[in-house]
């Protein structure tokens, strides 16, 4: 299942991640 998807803003793959991971989206929930 995928999470929930934020509606405001885009999410680019060296953003860091919305989850709180500290790490870069691609990386964490950008999978």
């Amino acid at each position: 299942m995928q999470k929930p998807v934020v509606k405001d803003k885009k999410k680019y793959p060296n953003d860091p991640c919305p989850c709180g991971s500290g790490k870069k989206y691609k990386k964490c929930c950008g999978k």
